[in-house]
């Protein structure tokens, strides 16, 4: 069985060059999650697959829609992992700071995430227990963060394929069980 993670294209909304309050980080989520995106040609490695489940989001069902053919399986447990700030506050911070706290609040289980590292963790291992259930060759439409738990799952599971530290947009990643 093969299972073939592919991060959407490339969002046109870029991220903020500038430092931000939180209340203008939000507002870039929000940008973001409506942005168009810039197609590319995904390479599919020739491999016939069966199914294809896509993360709810615009941008990923674009991604999925334009890469496979056939029936696509909407689902709102592949989004990506909702940010928010660690706290509230009108100072202005870059934006890879306000990531990185958030990150480690996700990690740690802070309050002030709307989700819980255990709470992403069960929701994959759904996913995955879906999708292994099924037994066919499938592609996942999703988005960084959640690619970065999918392959971790799928690791746990006795799946080999690809690292990554951040997922490429618009690039396919096969991992394949070591009995297939």
């Amino acid at each position: 069985m093969k299972i073939g993670l592919v991060r959407h294209f490339k969002v046109t909304r870029g991220y903020p060059s500038s430092s931000v309050t939180s209340d203008e980080l939000m507002k870039w989520v929000e940008e973001y999650d409506a942005s168009e995106v810039e197609e590319n040609l995904v390479d599919l490695k020739g491999i016939d697959w069966k199914g294809c489940y896509s993360s709810d989001l615009a941008r990923a069902q674009t991604t999925a829609e334009t890469v496979y053919e056939g029936e696509i399986t909407l689902m709102e447990e592949l989004r990506e992992i909702r940010l928010s700030p660690l706290f509230r506050s009108n100072r202005k911070l870059p934006f890879f700071l306000h990531i990185t706290f958030i990150r480690l609040a996700c990690w740690f289980n802070h309050r002030s995430q709307p989700e819980s590292r255990r709470e992403i963790e069960e929701r994959i291992r759904s996913v995955v227990d879906r999708i292994i259930h099924e037994g066919e060759d499938v592609l996942i439409v999703g988005h960084g963060g959640i690619m970065m738990f999918m392959r971790k799952e799928l690791r746990k599971r006795g799946f080999t394929g690809p690292s990554f530290k951040r997922p490429s947009n618009g690039k396919l990643y096969v991992y394949q069980d070591r009995t297939g």
